[in-house]
C-alpha cells in the first residue's frame, strides 16, 4: 500500500504529498492493479469533475432565458397600463419636478411641523374592500404550490436562525444535491480508496471556487443575465461558502484518516506528515476558509463588521495563494477567482465606480439618524458600456458604499453599503443629464437590535454611532461612493400591476420613496416608463416604532405624494399598538387585477407579509411579491 501513495505522488497526479525520499517508499506492498485502480480512480475524478461547471452554465441559461422572457411580459404589462388615460387629479393640480425630489440641505427638517392632515397617520386611508378570490378549479394545485414556495417558515428555534422562503430552499437543496452527486458518483468506500474521495472533495471544492467569487463580486454578469442583484444572490454566496468549507473539511479528513490507516503503520510521523510543503500550504487554505466562513456568522458581523471587512478581503486573497501552491489542479479555477476578485475590488470599485462628493451632514429629529446630503450636475448618458459611477445618477432603490474619511485613519478604508434615500433624478427625453440631489438616511446602531435591513444598511455600530458624534460637531464632510448598485427587479413588478403596494417598516422607508417617485412624479420623462398617463394604483403601508420617525420624510413630500395619486396607510407605531397584523393589512390593500407588492423592512414584517400573500396566492388572488434589503 505504501507504493501505490508514494508513486501517485511522485507521478503528480494530484499534487499530494512527495513520499518518494522515505523509506516507506521503498517498501512496495501493493500490487500493480491495486495501482492502477488508484491512478484510475485519481484520473476519472479530474475528467468527472470538470463537467460540473458545464452543467452549472445549462442551469444559468434556463435562468437567462426565463429572465428575459419574464421582463417581456412585464415590459407589455407596463405599456397596457400606461396606454390609459391621466388621472383626474392631474388636471387639478399643477406638475412640479423641482419638489418631487429630496434635495440636499434644502429641506426644512422642523421638528415642529405638523401632522399631515390628509389622512391621520393613525389612521388607514387605504380602501377596505377585499379582492374577490376566484374559482381556482383544476388550477388549485397550481396555485397550492405556487403559494408553498412563497412562504417564509419560522426561524429555527433556540437558534433563531432565519429561514428563506420555501422556494429558495428548493434551489438551495437542488445545488446540494447537484454536488452530492459529484461527491459520491462512482466512489468505492473502502480504506485504500479512501484517497480518491478525498481527491474528489479537493476537486469539488475548486469547481466551485469561481462560483463563491463571482457571487461575492459587485459588479458581475449575472444581474444581466438572471435580472438579480448581488443582494439577492447573496443567500447563494453564503450556501456555496458553507459547502465549500464542508468539503474542504472531507478533505482534510480523508487525508488525516489516509495517514493514519496506512502512512503511519510504514513510519511516516504525524509531524513529516504535517510539515510536508504540500500539506501545509493546504492547511494554510483550509484555515483561511474556515475564519472567512466564522467571521461571516451574523453574530460576528453585526458585533465587529470593521473587522469582517478586513478580515474578509485578507484571507480571501491568502487562501487562493494557498491553493495555488498546494493543489498544481487548482491552479485554473484560482486563476479565474483572482481574476474575478482582482477586476471586481481594483477595477470597479477603486477606480471605474467611485466618486467624491461634498456633503452636508443634518441630525433628524429622532436624534438617533443621520442624513448624509449632497448634490451634483449629472453628466449625459453615453453609449460606453463601461459602468458608470454616482456622478453619472442612479436609479430608484440603488444603493452604494459609502466612506467617510474624516471620521478616522481606520473609516478611510472602510465602506459601508446604505440604500441611496432620494428619489432618482430626473431626465430630459433626450436623455441630457441633470442636476442630482443624493441623500442617504443613516439610523446610529448602538446595539446589534438597532437598524432596519435595507434601508440604514448593516453599516455596523462603530461607523453609524461614529458619524452620528460627528455630525454633532460637523455639518460638512466628503464622502466617497462605490456605485451604484441594485437591480430593477421591484421598480419593473410595481409598474407592471394595476395595484402597486410598497410595505415599509421603519426606515425601510429609504427603499420606499424612490420608488413612490418613480411611480407617481408626473415630472418622470423616462420614454419607457410614462408613469403620468397610468391608470395603477399606488399605496405605501409604512409602519414605524415611534411616530417621531414620520420626520424622515417631511410633511410636505408625503402630501405631494399624495397629491400624484398615493393611498398612504400608516398604522400606529409599534412601541404602542404593537406589530400589526399583516394579513388584514394585506388583504385590505390588494385590488382586483395583478398586484405587486415591495417589502423592506425587519425580517419579522418581511416574513409576515411574505405569508400574508402567499396565503392569499393560494385562494387564486394575482398578487406577486418582492423582498429589498441587504443580504450580509
Amino acid at each position: 500500500m505504501s507504493l501505490i501513495w508514494g508513486t501517485v505522488s511522485a507521478d503528480d497526479l494530484d499534487g499530494r504529498l512527495d513520499l518518494s525520499s522515505t523509506d516507506m517508499a521503498r517498501e512496495e506492498a501493493d500490487s500493480d492493479g491495486q495501482r492502477r485502480r488508484l491512478m484510475e480512480s485519481v484520473l476519472f475524478n479530474r475528467k468527472f469533475v470538470s463537467t460540473y461547471n458545464i452543467v452549472l452554465l445549462f442551469i444559468l441559461l434556463a435562468f437567462t432565458l426565463w429572465n428575459w422572457t419574464e421582463r417581456a411580459r412585464l415590459r407589455r404589462r407596463k405599456m397596457l397600463i400606461n396606454q390609459t388615460t391621466s388621472r383626474d387629479w392631474y388636471e387639478d393640480e399643477p406638475w412640479s419636478s423641482s419638489s418631487s425630489i429630496i434635495e440636499g440641505t434644502t429641506i426644512p427638517l422642523d421638528t415642529s411641523q405638523k401632522k399631515i392632515d390628509k389622512p391621520d397617520e393613525t389612521t388607514t386611508s387605504l380602501p377596505r374592500q377585499r379582492a374577490e378570490h376566484k374559482s381556482l378549479g383544476i388550477w388549485r394545485p397550481y396555485y397550492h404550490f405556487k403559494a408553498f414556495i412563497h412562504h417564509q417558515p419560522r426561524p429555527i428555534p433556540i437558534v433563531n436562525k432565519t429561514l428563506p422562503t420555501n422556494g429558495t430552499s428548493l434551489l438551495v437543496l437542488t445545488y446540494l444535491a447537484i454536488n452530492a452527486f459529484y461527491n459520491f458518483y462512482g466512489m468505492t468506500y473502502d480504506l485504500q480508496h479512501l484517497f480518491g474521495f478525498a481527491d474528489r472533495c479537493g476537486l469539488v471544492f475548486c469547481a466551485n471556487l469561481p462560483i463563491l467569487y463571482l457571487l461575492a463580486a459587485k459588479n458581475q454578469p449575472l444581474k444581466a443575465l438572471t435580472g438579480y442583484s448581488y443582494e439577492s444572490l447573496n443567500i447563494f454566496h453564503r450556501r456555496v461558502g458553507e459547502l465549500l468549507c464542508l468539503e474542504a473539511f472531507l478533505h482534510s479528513l480523508g487525508m488525516v484518516v489516509v495517514w493514519y490507516g496506512v502512512l503511519r503503520h510504514n513510519g511516516f510521523t504525524f509531524t513529516h506528515f504535517i510539515f510536508n510543503r504540500v500539506v501545509l500550504t493546504g492547511l494554510g487554505a483550509y484555515i483561511s476558509y474556515e475564519t472567512l466562513f466564522f467571521t461571516s456568522l451574523r453574530s460576528f458581523r453585526q458585533r465587529m463588521y470593521e473587522v469582517f471587512l478586513a478580515l474578509h478581503i485578507f484571507f480571501q486573497i491568502a487562501a487562493l495563494v494557498f491553493l495555488w501552491f498546494h493543489y498544481p489542479t487548482s491552479r485554473i479555477y484560482v486563476g479565474i477567482s483572482l481574476a474575478i476578485f482582482l477586476v471586481d475590488r481594483l477595477l470597479f470599485r477603486l477606480w471605474l465606480k467611485t466618486s467624491t462628493h461634498p456633503a452636508t451632514l443634518t441630525i433628524l429629529p429622532d436624534e438617533e439618524t443621520v442624513l448624509v446630503s449632497a448634490n451634483w450636475d449629472v453628466a449625459a448618458r453615453s453609449s460606453s458600456i463601461v459602468p458608470k459611477n454616482m456622478k453619472a445618477g442612479w436609479c430608484p432603490n440603488d444603493h452604494v458604499f459609502l466612506t467617510i474619511p474624516e471620521l478616522s485613519q481606520k473609516h478611510s478604508l472602510q465602506a459601508h453599503p446604505f440604500t441611496i434615500f432620494s428619489a432618482a433624478h430626473a431626465r430630459t427625453p433626450g436623455g441630457q443629464g441633470t442636476h442630482a440631489w443624493f441623500s442617504l438616511l443613516i439610523r446610529a446602531q448602538h446595539s446589534s437590535e438597532d437598524g432596519a435591513p435595507g434601508a440604514t444598511g448593516n453599516g455596523g455600530s462603530g461607523f453609524t454611532s461614529a458619524l452620528l458624534r460627528h455630525a454633532s460637531y460637523h455639518s460638512h464632510t466628503r464622502i466617497r461612493l462605490d456605485g451604484p448598485y441594485g437591480s430593477s427587479h421591484a421598480l419593473q413588478l410595481l409598474s407592471s400591476s394595476e395595484t402597486a403596494i410598497i410595505v415599509a417598516g421603519g426606515s425601510g422607508i429609504a427603499v420606499a420613496y424612490p420608488l413612490l417617485c418613480a411611480l407617481l412624479d408626473p415630472a418622470t420623462s423616462d420614454v419607457e416608463a410614462p408613469y403620468r398617463f397610468s391608470r395603477r394604483k399606488v399605496k405605501l403601508i409604512w409602519i414605524m416604532r415611534q411616530m417621531n420617525h414620520q420626520h424622515w420624510i417631511p410633511s410636505q413630500k408625503l402630501v405631494e405624494l399624495q397629491k400624484w395619486g398615493l393611498e398612504l396607510d400608516i398604522p400606529p407605531p409599534t412601541m404602542l399598538a404593537g406589530r400589526p397584523k399583516a394579513m388584514s393589512i394585506m388583504e385590505n390593500a390588494v385590488g382586483d387585477g395583478r398586484t405587486g407588492v415591495v417589502i423592506s423592512g425587519p425580517d419579522g414584517l418581511v416574513r409576515d407579509v411574505r405569508n400574508a400573500c402567499a396565503s392569499m396566492m393560494r385562494e387564486g388572488t394575482n398578487v406577486k411579491v418582492r423582498v429589498e434589503k441587504f443580504g450580509w
